[in-house]
């Protein structure tokens, strides 16, 4: 069964940036990413769930950051110039992104939002981020996505 290309994979194939797509059976009562690795055969540090977040100053952004880590906001205010950031509302991520919850990639999205991740990626030969849709995963060497977001690398968790 061919699978099909999501505007995630496209933008990479653009770039010609090596990645393979992971598929895993969608359970609508867990979408967090220790789930989503338990599904693909990752440990879930290794699994990176993107968030949307907006600063006070810069406005949207998105962070990425381990599946079994917990977002740092100020840690992510200081790295992108905001004094303040705070966690977009649920309702406003498929307006402002056109992803879903359990299905936000930094990688083509409706805009280009700036992407900060956090620094532990670096510690990975290859990280997992969402293809765009539930069900899928992007794996990828954590220099390429960052090449591909043109991410910030930051400490970002607690």
């Amino acid at each position: 069964m061919k699978q099909k290309k999501t505007n995630a994979a496209r933008r990479l194939d653009e770039l010609k940036i090596a990645y393979r797509l992971m598929e895993y059976t969608v359970d609508e009562e867990h979408l967090d990413a220790v789930h989503v690795a338990a599904e693909v055969g990752m440990p879930a540090a290794q699994v990176f769930k993107t968030l949307v977040v907006r600063g006070d100053k810069t406005g949207v952004v998105f962070a990425c950051i381990p599946g079994d880590g917990e977002l740092d906001l100020k840690a992510l205010a200081k790295a992108s110039g905001n004094k303040r950031a705070e966690l977009v509302p649920l309702k406003e991520v498929l307006p402002l992104t056109g992803y879903i919850r359990g299905g936000c990639s930094p990688l083509g999205a409706k805009k280009n939002y700036p992407v900060y991740m956090d620094a532990s990626s670096n510690s990975w030969d290859e990280i997992a981020v969402s293809a765009g849709v539930r069900g899928m995963q992007i794996v990828a060497a954590p220099a390429d996505l960052q090449q591909a977001t043109r991410a910030v690398v930051a400490s970002l968790t607690f």
